[in-house]
């Protein structure tokens, strides 16, 4: 087995490459499913004689498509060796197990990035190596992990994935004292924010910004167009999103989630197959999270403005003293025009104390 982003001693050059090429072929995958995204490569005596990659949930999963390709290419697959992306599975869902397809096929070898952290589904190497076949994983561990995305996070933390995004000032301000914000940060920058919109499944704002700000929480093209993935707008809070509030108009469906506990709220999402959700604000809901421990990273775009008072980004923590200070390990800097997006990891502790009934 090999370490984080190391081949296998026990793997071969060719092998390797056809790693490179299943982690490709897992990325024309759909972004936004619930399943994630595989590729796989089948290899005889050093050649490719299938590929396959997953399409989407209730569709072949990679293995199979490969086999499948295999066949249509008039190529047999008995003593081949499967490259496959993530550990093939062992549960039968919409699909049948991988692990039974690959047995069936004849596969002598299979080849594993990373191993599948989907308790439900795991188990496919264990049986694969129980029927005498040479199973090896661990290969390219941290390229698949990339691909995987959030995927991964999800299933480990039983949780959707959180980013917390934050648009502020030098000092910290997301509005001026009058509530004026548009906009604080640049072109550019709003941009970028749209595109980081695009790759979620959820945005998530309280109802005071709901209310106060009207926003349609859309992911927009350079040229002010809907893009084609259109994230749920959701809404926590006790009150109610008004009638005739843009968040009613065109974009993703709208949710309204009548609580102030971020725990319900991703139950509430991950139920519906969100794996990946943006808090946008305000700063109590931002606050409610950090307090909670349920923030993932935190994107937080800084431009070069000072205001000296105004409502900050993010509410009371309860940080008494600065040892008890939420701390962010940065993982990215990346300038943006005038802009700079800091992207960071809190570094993992005890929840702090929620205040109870705050209204976000």
């Amino acid at each position: 087995m090999s370490g984080p982003g190391v081949p296998a001693a026990s793997v071969a050059d060719v092998e390797v490459a056809a790693m490179r090429r299943a982690l490709e072929l897992a990325r024309r995958g759909p972004e936004h499913d619930v399943n994630p995204r595989v590729g796989c490569v089948l290899l005889r005596d050093g050649v490719v004689v299938g590929e396959g990659w997953h399409r989407g949930a209730g569709t072949p999963h990679a293995e199979v498509a490969a086999l499948a390709d295999a066949r249509g290419r008039g190529e047999p697959t008995a003593g081949a060796t499967a490259v496959v992306t993530l550990e093939p599975c062992d549960h039968t869902g919409r699909t049948g197990p991988c692990s039974l397809a690959l047995l069936e096929a004849g596969v002598a070898r299979v080849v594993v990035s990373v191993t599948d952290p989907n308790p439900v589904a795991a188990g496919g190497a264990a049986r694969l190596r129980a029927a005498g076949v040479d199973v090896v994983t661990g290969v390219l561990d941290d390229e698949g992990r990339a691909v995987l995305g959030a995927w991964v996070a999800t299933v480990e933390r039983a949780r959707p994935f959180v980013t917390l995004k934050t648009a502020t000032s030098l000092d910290g301000r997301v509005a001026a004292p009058d509530g004026s914000s548009r906009w604080i940060t640049s072109a550019v920058a709003r941009r970028h924010a749209h595109e980081l919109r695009a790759e979620v499944d959820a945005i998530v704002v309280g109802t005071g910004t709901a209310l106060r700000d009207d926003p349609s929480l859309t992911a927009r093209d350079a040229a002010g167009g809907l893009v084609a993935h259109q994230p749920l707008r959701v809404v926590v809070g006790r009150r109610a999103v008004p009638d005739a509030a843009r968040l009613r108009g065109p974009g993703g469906e709208l949710v309204e989630l009548r609580t102030h506990d971020p725990a319900a709220v991703l139950e509430a999402l991950g139920a519906r197959g969100v794996r990946t959700v943006l808090v946008e604000g305000g700063p109590t809901l931002a606050a409610a999270f950090l307090r909670a421990g349920l923030v993932d990273e935190v994107h937080a775009y800084v431009a070069p403005v000072l205001l000296g008072a105004g409502a900050p980004a993010v509410a009371d923590l309860g940080v008494a003293t600065l040892g008890d200070a939420v701390r962010l390990r940065p993982t990215s800097v990346l300038p943006l025009g005038p802009d700079v997006l800091v992207v960071a990891t809190p570094v993992p502790r005890a929840p702090l104390t929620v205040p109870p009934h705050e209204e976000v």
